[in-house]
């Protein structure tokens, strides 16, 4: 846990449970890719305190002009409800819609194309990052993009992966939906220019290795990271699923899993020396897992 989260632990218990704030609906992407290291994610610094983690996977709230989009192949609506374990097929076409924009805007990683087999190619220069700083100021929308240049989001490569909803204890609170996809070919990752601070590919099993240490938040090198170790860098579901990705054997492997989508929220728990920690319980063929972040 960072600082942040024990400090609203630590006014929950001296206050008394109170109802917890409504959490806002949020869609994340891991993004893949196979190495001679293992395999690799994109992973990104998160500033502000977000409740994805000071470092995370690409992802967002959903924008109510996600609405708007409309082209897409693959999967229906309703069939993504039923991958997703809700009934809710409105939802569900939210959820997949921010998380393909939220990845663009992040990375430039733009999951459409013209029809069903091909993607967009050639989108790394300066007019497609001017496309991603007006979508991500909301100066402009993701489905005006797709409509001027025809393109239709192709659906068929996002994967569900899981669902995790903040701690109660937490003054922000996100109800997100992670979803997996492997790196198209002729597209590679990139910050926003406006925002980016830090982001890479890191290979899972690397990240995992220097768990105990602050390597991790001394790489980023911004003074919110700086002596931090992974455990108060991430979400516990950010960890379980790093956990996950370094025991796959390679990106289709992970990608082709066949896995329940459960909801996991973390639940405090207090320590006979008086510190907080969260822990997950676990749950088999899932993405949960025994976890405890202190």
């Amino acid at each position: 846990m960072n600082n942040d989260q024990r400090e609203a632990a630590q006014a929950w218990v001296e206050f008394g449970a109170r109802t917890p704030s409504k959490p806002r609906q949020a869609s994340s992407v891991v993004l893949l890719k196979d190495s001679p290291a293992g395999l690799k994610t994109f992973l990104t610094y998160r500033p502000g305190g977000s409740p994805l983690g000071t470092v995370a996977f690409p992802g967002g709230t959903i924008d109510p002009a996600d609405d708007d989009v409309t082209d897409w192949v693959g999967p229906s609506a309703l069939a993504w409800a039923k991958s997703m374990g809700t009934v809710d097929s409105s939802l569900a076409k939210r959820h997949v819609v921010a998380a393909i924009r939220e990845l663009f805007e992040e990375t430039g990683v733009l999951l459409a194309g013209p029809d069903a087999s091909s993607l967009v190619e050639n989108i790394s220069g300066a007019d497609w990052m001017r496309a991603r700083e007006s979508i991500a100021a909301q100066e402009s929308t993701f489905s005006a993009l797709l409509e001027r240049y025809g393109l239709a989001l192709r659906t068929d490569l996002l994967k569900p992966l899981s669902h995790w909803m903040s701690p109660d204890f937490a003054h922000r609170r996100f109800d997100t939906r992670y979803f997996a996809a492997a790196r198209p070919v002729n597209q590679e990752p990139s910050l926003l220019t406006s925002k980016g601070v830090w982001g890479r590919w890191a290979s899972a099993a690397e990240i995992l290795g220097d768990r105990a240490t602050a390597a991790l938040g001394d790489e980023i090198g911004v003074p919110a990271t700086a002596g931090l170790a992974l455990g108060e860098l991430v979400v516990p579901g950010v960890e379980i699923i790093l956990e996950k990705i370094a025991a796959a054997r390679g990106c289709i492997a992970y990608l082709n899993h066949k896995r329940a989508i459960n909801e996991y929220q973390p639940k405090l728990v207090t320590d006979t020396d008086e510190d907080f920690s969260l822990e997950v319980s676990t749950a088999p063929a899932s993405e949960g897992g025994p976890c405890r972040e202190r």
